[in-house]
């Protein structure tokens, strides 16, 4: 499911390069060159961290000038894709070859630009139990990985050509769809070049008329979620989840609102791991008949990007029967809004840093 998530960004990205509307098409080609470290987020990996990745990132970029009132908000963000490929230097890790769809954030007069990209990628080395029962880092040659640059950014110095430098941040993971899956951050310094076609002309950045206020009572929302995933346990089997929500929101303005509310967990996957606990393990003290489901309380923030939404929920289970990862939760992801009351949603739930499942739901907001 968070392969989904993915594919959604893309598309959205490649309808901001292709989209036939009367904004100006204006384009910037770039590449950098990475080096960096795996950070040791999780022990378990430590053992993989021998040797220095480095790689290369290549991206497209279409500018916005304002057509539509959410470029405006954001400061003319450009959309885009990016091509990403990492050399681990690391054999049992093997070499990653990434495909995203991206949004340019720009900020203090837009020379600092901050690159938030998602997309899949291909691992060239993924576990196996009889060939690389070391790579306890991906369990799956297909994962979804996340892709962060904060650059100092001019384009355009000398005949379109421009310089960046800065920070690159790199996530590989396959949300426990199929174990093993500790996954992999990799973080860098960076350096590259930009070129801008149609240089020589340029274009104004609008300002469109404002829609006015938004004044809206308290909403409340109802979520369904599913998927499937696999505990940690190598070969226990995937199952199917199922999650409740309902919370109520409050719009702070255009652009945000926040939640509170509540979430029940119907998990199979736990129910396996329990059965596998109690006779496998005795020694945690386990029942077999230990109840899989689980109720947690969240409070959340949703930014509003035209008709799409990014989430964001902190949440505390307050029925707990089985530890699994600790009482805090959160999760991230994107919402799609279907007129003004039914939505998607494509999120990321994990605890911390650890990748619980990605949850497909759809929803009402009344």
């Amino acid at each position: 499911m968070r392969y989904l998530l993915s594919l959604l960004l893309l598309s959205i990205s490649f309808c901001g390069l292709a989209q036939t509307d009367e904004a100006p098409k204006k384009y910037v080609l770039d590449v950098t060159q990475f080096y960096g470290s795996i950070l040791l987020h999780n022990t378990d990996i430590s053992h993989l961290i021998t040797n220095h990745p480095a790689g290369v990132i290549l991206g497209v970029s279409r500018k916005t000038y304002g057509h539509k009132e959410w470029e405006t908000g954001f400061g003319y963000p450009d959309t885009g894709f990016t091509f990403a490929y990492q050399n681990t230097n690391n054999p049992t890790l093997g070499e990653h070859f990434g495909l995203y769809g991206h949004y340019n954030f720009y900020f203090l007069k837009r020379n600092v630009q901050l690159r938030v990209a998602q997309g899949l990628a291909y691992n060239t080395n993924p576990y196996d139990k009889e060939e690389n029962f070391r790579n306890n880092a991906y369990g799956s040659h297909i994962l979804s990985s996340t892709l962060l640059m904060l650059n100092y950014h001019k384009e355009n110095l000398v005949a379109g050509l421009g310089v960046h430098a800065g920070l690159s941040f790199i996530h590989y993971s396959n949300a426990n769809f199929k174990a093993p899956n500790t996954s992999t951050n990799t973080f860098a310094f960076n350096l590259g070049l930009n070129y801008t076609l149609d240089n020589e002309t340029e274009y104004e950045y609008l300002r469109p008329e404002s829609t006015g206020k938004i004044n809206e009572p308290l909403r409340y929302n109802l979520v369904f979620r599913g998927g499937a995933n696999e505990s940690d346990v190598i070969n226990m089997g995937r199952y199917g989840f199922a999650i409740v929500s309902a919370y109520a929101d409050k719009r702070l303005g255009k652009r945000s609102a926040i939640q509170l509310g509540t979430d029940i967990f119907f998990s199979n996957f736990l129910k396996e791991l329990i059965r596998y606990q109690s006779i496998a393990f005795p020694e945690l003290d386990v029942a077999p008949d230990t109840d899989y489901k689980r109720v947690g309380v969240f409070l959340g923030h949703e930014l509003f990007v035209n008709k799409m939404s990014v989430v964001a929920q902190l949440g505390y289970y307050v029925y707990y029967p089985f530890d699994f990862e600790g009482r805090m939760y959160n999760r991230i992801g994107m919402k799609r809004y279907f007129g003004d009351k039914v939505f998607g949603a494509l999120t990321l739930k994990s605890h911390g840093a650890k990748a619980e499942a990605v949850e497909f739901g759809i929803g009402i907001r009344l």
